[in-house]
């Protein structure tokens, strides 16, 4: 039966950006980089936070066909240029101490860290557009009576 999530699939405009951009800036680490000749150079190629063995991004390219028509691998691009391509959430005990690390590497933010009824949250953009968010949860009262 499942009992977890392992990975989950980020598009990427080029891949050694965003292995560079999720290791360097992110501080993530590699986790897989395998080239399939027999799939046409498909490139599996997985990264994870440290300390978090069991949980990968898999940092894929936009297939076009077989997998998808043109017309569809463009528009998921355009989406993702949008930033409405989906979205990631990192949990983090300190998001102003990772928001002032984040920018020190040179990471650009889009949202700067805010009280919000949840915790502290700040945003900001992969190269590829993608959304991310950084969460510093706290607990939600329940309206439970």
């Amino acid at each position: 039966m499942i009992k977890q999530v392992s990975h989950v699939n980020v598009w990427v405009h080029d891949q050694d950006e965003a292995l560079a951009w999720y290791t360097e800036k992110l501080g993530f680490e590699l986790r897989e980089d395998v080239t399939l000749p027999e799939l046409g150079g498909f490139r599996w190629l997985t990264v994870g936070p440290v300390g978090q063995p069991d949980f990968a991004l898999a940092l894929m390219t936009v297939p076009g066909p077989p997998v998808f028509a043109d017309d569809t691998a463009d528009k998921i691009r355009d989406l993702m240029a949008r930033g409405a391509a989906g979205g990631l959430f990192f949990a983090t005990d300190d998001c102003r101490g990772d928001y002032e690390e984040l920018t020190g590497r040179g990471v650009e933010f889009t949202e700067e860290p805010s009280e919000r009824p949840y915790g502290v949250d700040a945003g900001l953009r992969d190269p590829s557009g993608n959304n991310i968010r950084i969460v510093q949860s706290t607990p939600v009262p329940s309206n439970a009576a």
